[in-house]
């Protein structure tokens, strides 16, 4: 129950995703669901890939948690999960999130704080990674806090993001599939490719790449301060979701 409402806990408008391009103009408001959290995804994205890239009763981590859209989704869709966050304050809003019992499954959630560079967590014991990373320092999502990757510039998240994609490789079981999303973002003007920056730096972490996705924004708040201002360039309206699988074998 929320507000004394009982919760729905999907849209009978879903269907799975068929091409590379994906656009929800409906960001989605089930279960627990909001936007009101700046910056999290819309939980249609990990629906589509926690449906696609797992199976029930496997183990999913979500090492940027936030609000815990993934969770909530690995919830309602019978998958057991880790949530890890830096930050103390979106670690209890996705707890907070989390109270509700689904209609049919209960699986096994865990939230906890941590660094994505340095999980504790057993070496290829994870079925699925679900994440969606800061985008540097674009939206700070705490102010004092050392390792929060949102408070980095660009070089040093790049960086940071090498160690949290050798440790996503690490951790995650031979065979199975980790996905990210990721956009770009623009410096005076010109366009910096943080998506293929990241992506690359997961490859040069062993994975190998699976899929590009692009994802269509919508009422996105960055954008709409551009809007009727006299520019040059042209407003960034996508994201990628880059979908990684990690070799059966050492290459």
């Amino acid at each position: 129950m929320k507000g004394g409402k009982r919760l729905i806990f999907q849209h009978n408008d879903f269907e799975m995703e068929k091409t590379t391009v994906w656009s929800f103009p409906n960001r989605g408001n089930w279960a627990t669901h909001s936007g009101r959290y700046r910056g999290n995804w819309s939980p249609y994205v990990p629906r589509n890939l926690i449906l696609r890239y797992s199976k029930p009763n496997d183990w999913i981590l979500d090492q940027f948690v936030g609000s815990g859209t993934t969770l909530i989704e690995a919830k309602l869709l019978g998958r057991n999960a880790i949530g890890i966050d830096i930050n103390p304050s979106a670690l209890s809003l996705a707890s907070k999130n989390l109270k509700f019992n689904s209609e049919s499954f209960n699986p096994k959630i865990i939230v906890r704080q941590g660094d994505a560079r340095k999980l504790d967590l057993r070496r290829e014991s994870v079925d699925f990674i679900c994440t969606h990373p800061p985008y540097a320092n674009i939206i700070n999502y705490s102010t004092d806090i050392s390792e929060d990757l949102s408070l980095f510039d660009y070089m040093a998240f790049v960086n940071a993001m090498g160690k949290v994609a050798s440790e996503a490789f690490r951790i995650l079981k031979r065979g199975k599939f980790c996905a990210i999303m990721m956009g770009d973002i623009r410096k005076k003007g010109n366009i910096i490719p943080l998506g293929f920056d990241i992506m690359n730096t997961f490859i040069k972490s062993g994975f190998i790449l699976h899929e590009i996705i692009i994802k269509e924004q919508h009422n996105c708040r960055s954008t709409q301060k551009w809007e009727g201002v006299n520019r040059n360039f042209l407003l960034i309206a996508h994201e990628y979701i880059f979908v990684f699988i990690k070799p059966l074998y050492q290459i």
